[in-house]
């Protein structure tokens, strides 16, 4: 049997290709997880869930620019005791790796989220430590060095599967917070949750968003994620997850060359279908064979050579 060159692993985890849906996008059914998996994605990441349910903002909460999608969802949850059936209905029908996003307001709450999360399947946790426009959680933890480390050994401490820390852009010193959350723990990075931004109308003259302030995501923010990439492949030996304006294969390639293992695909699958996991990986493995590389492991970190 030929091997396949998609094929890639990190921090305990096994993905037939290195693709993986990002949080936020289709994450709340056991059903819109399967139709991403189906749709070529090798891994799949939750929406947030937290410790209680959670309504939200009010709409408008999502609106459109030239090159991406400003939101703010506030974090809309069923919270964790109504979401393990999901985790659990997921786990057995997914043919791939289940990654649940979890967020708290201290590091207890994440270490609960997280455990209960675990207990019914989740093969790895991603923690949100990074969403720019909740208060008192998301960002505000992942901006503080003390808080960030004592969530993360809080969750390690509390499980036993894979802990991945997603990272904020809008921080001083992201190598600084990559070193804090990797001594404290982290078995692997995400980088990037999406960066700060806004929309206004210029008929109302009012801000688009309910909540006023929310983050962008989408192709705008691509060269801030790749450079965030690049500066911790060199800041860190841990595995580095690739995020943030992914919507082609050049696009995969290029955080591949920066030193990701993998990469997470969000707006574009919410502007397009879940099929373009198929496209993506569809190009990398033609890149690879036309290189002469044979696998996606080969061309991790190359662009560091210079």
């Amino acid at each position: 049997m030929s091997r396949n060159p998609l094929s890639t692993s990190f921090a305990g985890l096994k993905l037939r290709n290195p693709t993986a849906l990002a949080s936020g996008i289709l994450g709340y059914t056991a059903e819109s997880l399967q139709r991403v998996v189906e749709g070529g994605a090798g891994a799949v990441v939750t929406k947030s869930v937290g410790a209680a349910p959670r309504m939200g903002y009010a709409n408008p909460t999502v609106v459109q620019a030239n090159c991406g999608l400003v939101n703010a969802m506030g974090l809309p949850n069923p919270g964790i005791d109504e979401f393990v059936e999901e985790i659990a209905h997921a786990k057995i029908i997914l043919q791939a790796p289940l990654i649940v996003s979890v967020f708290g307001y201290s590091a207890e709450e994440y270490a609960l989220v997280a455990e209960k999360a675990v207990a019914a399947g989740a093969e790895a946790l991603e923690l949100n430590v990074s969403c720019p426009h909740v208060k008192q959680t998301g960002s505000e933890i992942g901006q503080n060095p003390r808080i960030l480390a004592e969530v993360v050994a809080k969750v390690k401490g509390a499980v036993q599967v894979p802990v991945i820390v997603k990272l904020s852009p809008n921080v001083t010193d992201m190598a600084e917070t990559a070193r804090v959350a990797v001594k404290a723990g982290a078995d692997a990075l995400t980088a990037i949750n999406t960066v700060k931004a806004m929309a206004i109308d210029v008929d109302t003259t009012l801000p688009v968003l309910s909540n006023t302030r929310g983050g962008l995501s989408g192709p705008a923010i691509k060269p801030i994620a790749l450079r965030c990439v690049y500066d911790l492949y060199e800041t860190v030996e841990t595995p580095i997850i690739g995020c943030g304006g992914i919507t082609t294969w050049k696009d995969a390639v290029e955080f591949f060359l920066a030193g990701a293992i993998a990469v997470q695909v969000g707006t574009a699958v919410a502007l397009e279908n879940p099929n373009v996991f198929h496209a993506i990986n569809r190009g990398v493995k033609a890149y690879l064979k036309k290189k002469g590389y044979g696998s996606v492991k080969e061309i991790v970190g190359i662009a560091h050579r210079a």
